[in-house]
């Protein structure tokens, strides 16, 4: 699919779901909050979300994190104007600075922009992006030498049973979402392979969905 297709796509997904999306996302994408409690940003670090959607985590992002400086990539222009009311409401308009991109394009220019990034965040994201691997390389090309890539994702759903987990695959494809099951089993594999300090995989009950972080060019061997 090409990308203006997509972007349509996304829009049409969405131009309605908008609206109700943190309400009804909330019951099954788990482990967002604990992605971003654990981020642990500085004063003046600067975090781009990737897929921002409706803005929910960078809002609860700016919240926590009073000093850090946000960014947010999405694909929908109809997701992003949720996000621009979101953050108007919040207060935070001046903090939070959003931008209609695709994810296999991020760079810091995007948003007029020099320095690079300090945190790039993936949250549920991965898994409706077409060209996933080369929006992790853009990710890790868009932070600084000790930026870090965070990753909150749905798992390969194996601890569900294959009932429950093809219902769950099936409500899925109604909005083009799909679990890659190649990310969580490589992550699996390289760090049980390379016991890096600065890898950190955590995966949710039953296999439903994983937390994961890394320093830079610790995704590069995943997005070959």
């Amino acid at each position: 699919m090409n990308k203006p297709n997509h972007a349509a796509l996304m829009d049409d997904v969405y131009r309605h779901q908008r609206y109700i999306y943190d309400l009804t996302r909330k019951y099954y994408l788990f482990g967002r909050d604990r992605l971003i409690c654990e981020l642990d940003l500085k004063p003046g670090e600067r975090l781009i979300e990737v897929g921002c959607g409706t803005a929910r985590n960078l809002i609860a992002i700016a919240r926590r994190y009073p000093g850090a400086r946000l960014y947010g990539l999405d694909a929908s222009r109809e997701m992003l104007k949720t996000a621009e009311q979101a953050i108007a409401r919040a207060g935070l308009s001046g903090r939070i600075k959003l931008i209609q991109a695709y994810a296999e394009t991020l760079s810091p220019a995007l948003f007029g922009e020099e320095e690079p990034f300090d945190r790039a965040v993936f949250s549920y994201s991965l898994s409706m992006i077409p060209d996933w691997r080369q929006a992790l390389k853009a990710a890790n090309a868009a932070l600084g030498p000790n930026g870090r890539i965070h990753v909150v994702d749905f798992g390969d759903l194996s601890g569900l049973g294959p009932l429950f987990a093809g219902l769950l695959r099936a409500w899925l494809r109604q909005f083009h979402v799909e679990p890659r099951v190649e990310i969580l089993r490589g992550l699996e594999s390289h760090v049980a392979a390379n016991d890096h300090s600065g890898n950190d995989l955590r995966i949710l009950f039953a296999r439903y969905a994983f937390v994961f972080s890394c320093t830079r060019d610790g995704v590069l061997w995943i997005a070959d």
